[in-house]
């Protein structure tokens, strides 16, 4: 028990340390926005927008970011009902909050589940994107942290998943 109590104290140290920027006006505002795009409805234009700007072949690629999503929800849903962690923001530190949670718990981060997801799809079969997607993706997961969304666990879980998901999806494709 020691060992976890420990853990739990680094992590939350670690979402301190990036917190800390939060203070920042510029900051905050950035990463607001950064999270509020990662919501979904950025990913789902795009998903929309890939067979305009690629040709109808790129449908298929659509297809396969909305399965890895469709796929890694339940799970993501079963780890939220089944660890319960809260938030960082809504523990007893003195955290800088300026972005509402979509969802009361914390364990994995959805967010960075689908954009990992979503950008290993999308970067497999159009790697013209990876200089767009990847730091976004990058960008979603460090919003996170410095909203005091996540810890850094969950955003690592996060990653896991959406890359599990979407190595199985292109797997099953035939890419990999």
């Amino acid at each position: 028990m020691r060992v976890l109590q420990w853990m739990d104290e680094l992590e939350l140290a670690v979402c301190q340390r990036f917190n800390h920027y939060n203070r920042r006006r510029f900051v905050s505002r950035f990463f607001g926005a950064v999270s509020r795009l990662g919501d979904g409805v950025l990913w789902y234009l795009l998903m929309l927008a890939l067979p305009l700007i690629h040709g109808p072949q790129a449908a298929w690629v659509s297809l396969q970011m909305a399965v890895v999503g469709l796929m890694a929800l339940p799970v993501y849903k079963w780890l939220k009902r089944r660890t319960s962690r809260r938030r960082p923001c809504h523990r007893d530190r003195p955290f800088t909050r300026t972005v509402d949670p979509l969802d009361e718990f914390s364990f994995p981060s959805g967010h960075t589940m689908h954009a990992v997801g979503f950008s290993v799809v999308l970067v497999a079969w159009l790697p013209v994107w990876a200089w767009l997607v990847l730091p976004f993706a990058v960008l979603v997961a460090a919003s996170r942290l410095v909203l005091a969304l996540h810890y850094p666990s969950d955003v690592a879980m996060g990653a896991l998943i959406g890359a599990t998901m979407a190595g199985s999806v292109l797997w099953l494709a035939g890419l990999f």
